[in-house]
């Protein structure tokens, strides 16, 4: 009930808004993004795993001009079909164990609800629930901005996508040095996991987050070309004071530095990121999240003590070899088609460990060491719309049954 109001009250304020943008000029807009993709699975470990379909997610984002200073950001997202329950059956988290777990299943999350003061290009204000800028995920997200049906493995095995938190936010831009500033709610350590590392601390489970400790997030940006830019960005928070209770006595603070650029000019694309992670005191939190009650919903799998994962993809538009600038269509309706089109050839490479290294008795467990070769093609059959498939070939460090192949289709727009 709850999540239904929350529904209705975000929706009578979209419609209040539709209604006060007709008598003042252009103060609102909208606009968003949707995925769905289907995925076919050849894995050694689990022969029996079933072919599956996602509507991933529909995307939401109202924006409000007040003035020329202030303006009213959200974004509003349906994951997985809407809202409800579902079950998983869960046999790796523990150590090839079977487990069954409820967890949540389709969603409506906010994941943005703020206002920004625009003071000029160089300072500006974001206070709120906002984006957490980490990594190259954080600030491309939609389908358009990467190659494969989901989002790149490498790096949402590792850190929360799309990671949002409330806090306070300083931006701006230096010419072409860009900046964020940002001081955060923080992460939830009963969430950690072999599999995810802290991915699962991102406060969900509960209708308020913890915020006894903040954490602290920077990132810069350097565009050298309108459509090509390198950065760094980086978080760092206890994790230990936001759990549920008070049960530990110690720190547990979670650093992560990104290396992050994309390159996409002309029919050439190359994206890609470096990201590392260390966690404080993660064998003395493995052996408390062991005992943690089941009604958490949470692994209770060791973790590791750091994490390490990077990626580069490459893409080329083949449909650029014949195609002619100086081309003339009979008609301009034709001519808009035929520049507008553009089939990617793609592959990528993923190298991911989310227990790179480990503390005390803690057992490293080969089967989260991953690498992944991915193939594909991107038919973009206008520059809002893309169809897409891959096939994913994942292999893990282990010696037996490590692999895991995946073909997979999926469709994409933006608006």
């Amino acid at each position: 009930m709850k999540k239904q109001r929350l529904l209705f009250t975000l929706l009578g304020l979209f419609i209040l808004l539709s209604a006060n943008a007709i008598a003042t000029p252009n103060p609102f807009s909208v606009s968003g993004y949707g995925v769905i993709h289907y995925a076919h699975f050849d894995w050694e470990l689990d022969p029996d795993r079933r072919a599956a379909i996602d509507v991933e997610r529909l995307v939401i984002a109202p924006k409000y001009r007040i003035n020329d200073t202030i303006r009213l950001e959200s974004e509003l997202e349906f994951e997985h079909g809407g809202t409800g329950s579902t079950m998983e059956f869960d046999k790796f988290e523990e150590f090839g164990e079977f487990e069954t777990e409820i967890e949540k299943g389709g969603e409506v999350i906010v994941e943005k609800l703020a206002a920004v003061f625009s003071f000029k290009p160089s300072l500006n204000l974001r206070i709120g629930h906002i984006i957490v800028p980490v990594g190259l995920v954080a600030k491309r997200h939609r389908p358009q901005h990467y190659f494969t049906t989901i989002r790149p493995e490498a790096e949402t095995h590792l850190i929360p996508t799309i990671w949002h938190e409330t806090g306070v936010e300083l931006f701006g831009s230096l010419g072409p040095l860009n900046y964020q500033a940002q001081i955060v709610n923080g992460l939830d350590s009963t969430g950690f996991s072999s599999r995810h590392w802290i991915v699962r601390g991102h406060q969900l489970r509960f209708e308020t987050a913890n915020a006894e400790a903040p954490a602290f997030v920077g990132r810069l940006d350097y565009a050298f070309h309108e459509n090509a830019t390198v950065g760094i960005s980086g978080y760092y928070g206890d994790t230990a004071a936001n759990r549920p209770k008070p049960d530990v006595d110690f720190d547990a603070y979670v650093g992560i530095v990104s290396l992050h650029g994309f390159y996409e000019v002309s029919a050439l694309k190359v994206r890609g990121l470096f990201l590392w992670g260390s966690l404080e005191n993660a064998d003395r939190l493995s052996r408390v999240n062991r005992t943690l009650s089941n009604n958490l919903n949470v692994k209770r799998t060791p973790i590791g003590s750091s994490a390490l994962g990077y990626y580069i993809e490459a893409g080329y538009d083949v449909l650029s070899f014949f195609r002619r600038p100086n081309d003339k269509a009979e008609h301009q309706d034709q001519k808009s088609i035929l520049s507008n089109t553009v089939l990617d050839v793609f592959a990528r490479y993923d190298y991911y460990d989310t227990m790179a290294s480990v503390e005390g008795i803690i057992f490293d467990n080969p089967r989260w060491e991953r690498t992944t070769w991915t193939f594909g093609i991107n038919y973009h059959v206008h520059p809002k719309v893309v169809f897409k498939s891959h096939y994913a070939l994942r292999r893990l460090a282990t010696k037996d049954k490590n692999r895991e192949n995946t073909f997979a289709l999926g469709f994409g727009f933006q608006y």
